[in-house]
């Protein structure tokens, strides 16, 4: 597979990490698309059990996000603004505490912008806990998820 061909393969992910936190996007299943191409475009069993370990991965994110209640993020005041925060908040807490980072960053990504909008911290830990009740833990199962697989991909990119 050659440099082009991975550099499509991530922007996809990418693409599909970021569709994670847009409503309306499906952020997951691009996310595996990309890893479906990439194992396609480049047939070694090594590709090949990563998209296994993706599909079982996602199959079962979304057995957990059924048990969840369903999103209420707009009811809940969760923005664009409070997603882009959680989401840099998980991606930072994944990178500097490898795996299980991403729920504390993504939890204190809601904090740090509800600190912000509203300055006081009881207010903030308030408004934190109802974003995650509105609908901020099914995000985070389908975010770690992704994050996940794409860790998988690239240890894979970079090992082989």
């Amino acid at each position: 597979m050659g440099a082009w061909d991975l550099l499509l393969t991530g922007l996809v992910i990418l693409f599909g990490l970021c569709g994670v936190l847009l409503p309306g996007v499906p952020g997951s299943w691009l996310v595996w698309a990309a890893i479906l191409w990439w194992a396609l475009k480049d047939p070694r069993p090594v590709t090949w059990w990563v998209l296994v370990g993706a599909t079982v991965a996602l199959l079962l994110s979304q057995v957990v996000r059924w048990t969840l209640p369903p999103r209420r993020l707009r009811a809940g005041g969760i923005d664009g603004r409070v997603l882009a925060y959680a989401g840099a908040g998980a991606l930072l807490g994944f990178l500097l505490v490898p795996v299980l980072g991403a729920v504390p960053g993504f939890v204190a990504g809601i904090y740090a912008c509800e600190r912000v909008r509203l300055g006081r911290r009881g207010e903030a830990v308030t408004a934190t806990r109802t974003a995650m009740r509105s609908g901020g833990w099914s995000v985070l199962t389908e975010l770690f998820t992704c994050l996940l697989i794409t860790a998988a991909w690239l240890v894979t990119v970079v090992w082989r």
